[in-house]
C-alpha cells in the first residue's frame, strides 16, 4: 500500500496494541474507548490485508506481519517524538548542531574570541562556521536558513529581527610618524593623504567619496586584517572603525586620528530572521551574543558618559582614548627627540 493512503494516528494504535498485547488496556494507555481502538485496527486490517492480531486466552497475540512491522513503527514515532521535543527544546549541553553566522574579518576580531570560549565551556558540541556576505544577500539569507545570525554594521538589512550590540564611530589609522595626518585632521588634511580601502565594508569607500577623496584610494583590498602591515611601512592611511583601529594601535606602531568630519557613531547589531524568533537553539545563542556583547545604549542609561573632542557623548571606553591618547603622546616624544 502507499503511505499516503494511511492514516498515521493508525500507527500509535497499532504500537499501543503491540505492547500490550490487549485492545482494551491499548485504549485505556492511549486515553481512547475501546470502540475507537478496536475500529482504527479494522482499518489497519483492511489497508494491510493482515488481521494483524488474533484473540488468545490473555488478550490478542501479533501475526507475523504485525510482528514484522513492530520495531519499524516503534522507530518511527520514537523519531517524530523526539524531532517534537527538540522543536521546542534545545539543551546546549548535549547539543549537536553547526550555527552558520555572517561576520567581516572585523566582526570575527571582535566577537569570535569571547564567544567560542563560552561556547566552548556551556557547549562543546555546538559548531560555528562563520561567511562573509554581501550586504543584499544577508535578509534572504537569514530567511531561507542559510544563516541563523549576522553580526555588524547592515545597513540596508531592515526586515529582520535585530538587537543592538554597541555604538561604533570612524577615525583614521596611519603610521605613528606619518609625515602629514594630524591628531584632529581638517578635510584639508585628509585631502593630502592617500589611502587603502577594504572592499567589503563599503561604507568607509562611500566615506571616502562623499568628502570627495575616490581619488586618493592607492589600494583596494578584501580585508581589514593585513591593514596594520599595510599602513606601517607606507604612507597610506585607512578609514575604520575605532574598536578595530584600537586593536591595531596596541602594537604601538600607529596612530588614531580623529577627523572633524560628520560622520556620525553607528550601530552594530545582531540580526535574525522572524522565522526563526521562536526557535530554541536560534533564541539560545542569539541570547548568549546579546550578554556577552550587549553595551548600554547611552540614550536608556544614567551612567556617566565620556566627552569625547567631538563635542558629544561618546560610546567608547576610556581604555580606547588612553591608548589613543598614547599614541599622540608617543608621536610628540619622537618629534621632540628627532628636534634635538
Amino acid at each position: 500500500m502507499n503511505i499516503d493512503e494511511l492514516d498515521l494516528n493508525l500507527l500509535r494504535v497499532f504500537d499501543a496494541v503491540h505492547r500490550q498485547r490487549s485492545v482494551s488496556r491499548a485504549a485505556e494507555a492511549l486515553g481512547l474507548s475501546q470502540p475507537a481502538v478496536s475500529q482504527g485496527l479494522t482499518r489497519l486490517r483492511l489497508a494491510l490485508k493482515d488481521p494483524l492480531y488474533t484473540r488468545s486466552g490473555r488478550g490478542v497475540e501479533p501475526t507475523p506481519t504485525a510482528d514484522a512491522l513492530a520495531h519499524a513503527v516503534q522507530e518511527a514515532l520514537r523519531l517524530v517524538g523526539q524531532a517534537l521535543h527538540d522543536a521546542g527544546h534545545f539543551d546546549p549541553a548535549t547539543a549537536r548542531r553547526t550555527f552558520r553566522l555572517h561576520m567581516s574579518d572585523i566582526g570575527e576580531s571582535e566577537f569570535l574570541p569571547g564567544l567560542m570560549h563560552q561556547v566552548r565551556r556551556v557547549a562543546p558540541g555546538v559548531r560555528i562556521e562563520t561567511r562573509q556576505l554581501d550586504y543584499a544577500q544577508v535578509e534572504n539569507a537569514l530567511d531561507t536558513g542559510k544563516i541563523d545570525l549576522a553580526f555588524g554594521y547592515l545597513p540596508g538589512v531592515e526586515k529582520t529581527r535585530h538587537q543592538r550590540l554597541l555604538l561604533e564611530r570612524y577615525v583614521v589609522l596611519a603610521r605613528i610618524d606619518h609625515p602629514v595626518l594630524t591628531a584632529r585632521p581638517s578635510l584639508q588634511c585628509l585631502a593630502q593623504l592617500d589611502y587603502v580601502v577594504v572592499r567589503h565594508h563599503t561604507e568607509t569607500v562611500k566615506l571616502l567619496d562623499r568628502m570627495a577623496l575616490h581619488d586618493k584610494v592607492r589600494l583596494s583590498t578584501p580585508h581589514f586584517m593585513v591593514i596594520p602591515a599595510i599602513v606601517s611601512e607606507t604612507d597610506l592611511a585607512v578609514v575604520l572603525p575605532l574598536r578595530i583601529a584600537t586593536k591595531f594601535a596596541k602594537a604601538g606602531r600607529f596612530r588614531i586620528a580623529q577627523p572633524r568630519w560628520d560622520s556620525t557613531d553607528f550601530i552594530v547589531g545582531l540580526h535574525w530572521s522572524n522565522r526563526a524568533h521562536d526557535d530554541p537553539a536560534n533564541r539560545w545563542l542569539r541570547q548568549l551574543a546579546i550578554e556577552l556583547f550587549a553595551e548600554p545604549d547611552p540614550q536608556r542609561t544614567s551612567k556617566k558618559r565620556i566627552t569625547t573632542s567631538f563635542g558629544r557623548r561618546s560610546p567608547v571606553p576610556r581604555k580606547t582614548r588612553s591608548i589613543i591618547q598614547a599614541s599622540d603622546a608617543a608621536l610628540a616624544s619622537k618629534r621632540g627627540t628627532q628636534r634635538k
